[in-house]
């Protein structure tokens, strides 16, 4: 079991989940598409530690990037993701300056 340290919290990932996975159990907002790899549209970035791929990822991933529905944890993760509250507080912010022309 790893630990898992996102914008706000933290979690310990269940042996038999992937990253999303644990990531969607915790109220975390990840897009996804394919769940294997293929697509990257669950890509994110890594702040620190390391990630070990259950299968080879076909999609693109930069330097600091991971595909989190297709691996787990190394240890301790730091991951740039916030959870759907957080994005939902963020757009209201958004919208109330763009109201007041900010």
């Amino acid at each position: 079991m790893s630990l898992v340290i996102t914008r706000s919290r933290s979690f310990v990932l269940q042996s038999n989940e992937t990253l999303l996975e644990g990531l969607e159990r915790t109220g975390h907002c990840v897009e996804y598409q394919c769940r294997s790899g293929y697509c990257g549209s669950c890509r994110t970035r890594i702040n620190s530690g390391e990630v070990e791929y259950l299968s080879d990822p076909l999609a693109y991933i930069a330097q600091g990037e991971i595909l989190p529905c297709c691996c787990v944890p190394v240890g301790t993760v730091s991951l740039d993701v916030g959870t759907e509250r957080e994005y939902e507080q963020d757009a209201g912010e958004l919208h109330a300056q763009s109201e007041l022309g900010l």
